[in-house]
């Protein structure tokens, strides 16, 4: 495990016991040295974890952008120091297993997963059909499952890890036109939980970020429907903070799971700016 790999709060090493007793330069990263996958990361929230995990450039970490989308994840990798850019479709096995395989391979192991990948579609459930919810399904529910799967193994390996899945708050609350979507998202969260409590013998700790409506490529997509666009809208309107989230303090709450204390797990944080306030 890099020795440098810290809570960002007392900056001691949560990945061995070797690390407790040497602290990073007041100007290191809390990610130097990490090897990180970021899946969905080439654009919206995913791009602004990347750039947040590799912000302090060469101190940064090493970052996989395993996306779909090839030609803006290689666009991505171009822009920041420490990324490259691996294409797979995280609902299909195989094809995320060889991905995978050759982000480790060129990583030299993996310390940190976050599992981000996503897409939805607003449509009220008695206006969708089986195709759709395969859809959805596939990309955010088995997405996090295959990569997750395949990850474990490898930070075992490593003497423990991170994982962060990025689920959201329709998760925790509901939300009209959004049921399969909402069930997926719920269904990562209790996810995130049980394999918090699988794994905390191995030290990896799993956690879980639920954001609330975020300013993103998606988000303007799903508003070319006037019915989704005058939801937004009623939400922004409901939130305190009377703004949808921005990636970046998305992509801040991800960074502290990342290097939070190994006590932190299992755990969901929501990032809404009051839109919802879980106990």
């Amino acid at each position: 495990m890099p020795a440098a790999f810290r809570p960002l709060d007392d900056k001691v090493s949560m990945m061995s016991n070797d690390s407790q007793n040497s602290h990073p330069h007041n100007d290191e990263s809390p990610f130097h040295n990490v090897a990180a996958i970021v899946t969905g990361g080439a654009k919206g929230i995913g791009a602004a974890i990347v750039r947040r995990l590799a912000a302090s450039g060469a101190s940064g970490a090493s970052v996989a952008i395993v996306d779909f989308d090839a030609a803006a994840a290689r666009a991505l990798a171009d822009e920041v120091p420490g990324a490259f850019a691996v294409t797979a479709d995280v609902g299909d096995y195989t094809v995320l297993s060889e991905a995978m395989e050759a982000a480790c391979i060129r990583l030299n192991g993996l310390d940190l997963l976050i599992n981000n990948a996503g897409w939805d579609h607003v449509q009220r459930f008695t206006d969708t059909d089986p195709s759709l919810w395969d859809k959805l399904i596939h990309i955010n529910l088995k997405g996090v499952f295959n990569a997750t799967h395949l990850a474990i193994p490898r930070l075992v390996a490593r003497g423990g890890g991170r994982i962060v899945n990025v689920a959201s708050d329709a998760g925790r609350v509901g939300s009209s036109g959004e049921a399969v979507y909402a069930a997926c998202k719920g269904g990562t969260i209790a996810f995130t939980k049980s394999i918090a409590r699988e794994t905390a013998r191995h030290g990896i700790t799993v956690n879980c970020v639920c954001p609330g409506p975020t300013d993103t490529p998606l988000l303007e997509e799903i508003k070319q429907d006037e019915r989704a666009a005058a939801t937004m809208d009623a939400i922004v309107r409901a939130t305190p903070n009377r703004r949808l989230a921005r990636p970046e303090e998305i992509a801040e709450a991800v960074a502290f799971f990342a290097a939070a204390p190994a006590h932190v797990t299992g755990q969901v944080l929501s990032v809404s700016g009051g839109l919802t306030m879980a106990g």
